[in-house]
């Protein structure tokens, strides 16, 4: 690309002058600006991730405290399913009924029967 010498730039000045009127032009500057500073914030974020992926590396070993709270949230789980399970089976010996069947004079909805019905 031919280098811009004054007389180019001058032209290039006046046209954006006459597209976008003197108004516009130092919201168009502050819009240009903010994109800058943006994308250059957005850059230097993906850069600095990049150098931190590379120092922890792909082996880095959890810390014990990371372990520790896996195991924890281990537990709870298993503790939930158990109870899950628990209140599951308790409901059923209560005499929980198919969907369908009137639960103590309350017929429970069932959306295959209200099309058929």
């Amino acid at each position: 690309m031919a280098g811009l010498g004054t007389p180019e730039i001058l032209i290039i000045l006046v046209v954006v002058l006459l597209l976008f009127g003197s108004a516009k032009l130092p919201q168009l500057a502050r819009s240009l600006g903010k994109s800058a500073r943006i994308l250059k914030a957005e850059t230097k974020g993906l850069h600095d991730d990049g150098s931190e992926d590379a120092k922890a590396g792909p082996a880095a070993e959890p810390s014990s405290e990371a372990r520790d709270k896996a195991a924890r949230l281990r537990e709870e789980a298993a503790r939930l399913e158990r109870e899950a399970a628990a209140a599951e089976g308790s409901q059923r010996s209560r005499g929980a009924l198919a969907s369908g069947e009137p639960i103590e004079g309350v017929p429970v909805s069932d959306p295959g029967r209200m099309r058929q019905g």
